[in-house]
C-alpha cells in the first residue's frame, strides 16, 4: 500500500526550503505519494525569482559554506528533483490572489489550487507535516 505524505509550506526562508524539499524528496524516494501546499511566505520557495535567492536566517550566514562543503544541492536543484520525482506542488490560490500573483510567476510544473485541493490529498495522508 502506497504511503502518502502531505506537507504545508507556509514559511519562506532558506532553512524552511531545505526542510520542505529534503523531506519531500526523501519520501518520494521511498515511493510515497507526496504533495506540498505552498501558502503565504511559503510561495517564495516556488516563485521563479525568489526561490533562487532565499534569505539565510540572520547570524546563520556561515551555513552557506557548510551546505557547499557538504555538497548539499541548491534549493532550485531540490525543487527540480522533487518535481521530477512526481511530488505534487500546489500553490495556494487564495494567497496568490491576495498577493496579486499569477501561475506564470512560479516555476513550471506546479498546480494552483485551494485548501480543498490539498485536503483531498491530505485526508488520506499517513504523515502530515508543516514547515
Amino acid at each position: 500500500m502506497t504511503k502518502r505524505v502531505a506537507i504545508i509550506a507556509s514559511n519562506g526562508g532558506m532553512f524552511d526550503a531545505y526542510k520542505v524539499f529534503n523531506i519531500a524528496t526523501a519520501a518520494a524516494a521511498t515511493d510515497a505519494e507526496v504533495a506540498i501546499f505552498f501558502t503565504f511566505e511559503g510561495l517564495n520557495l516556488i516563485h521563479k525569482d525568489a526561490h533562487t535567492q532565499l534569505p539565510m536566517p540572520a547570524g546563520k550566514e556561515h551555513f552557506a559554506e557548510g551546505f557547499k562543503a557538504a555538497n548539499v544541492p541548491s534549493i532550485p536543484e531540490l525543487l527540480n528533483m522533487a518535481l521530477e520525482m512526481g511530488v505534487k506542488v500546489i500553490a495556494c490560490q487564495m494567497t496568490m490572489d491576495v498577493m496579486n500573483l499569477k501561475k506564470e510567476d512560479f516555476v513550471d510544473g506546479i498546480e494552483v489550487g485551494g485548501a480543498v485541493t490539498f485536503l483531498d490529498f491530505a485526508y488520506d495522508a499517513d504523515v502530515t507535516l508543516t514547515f
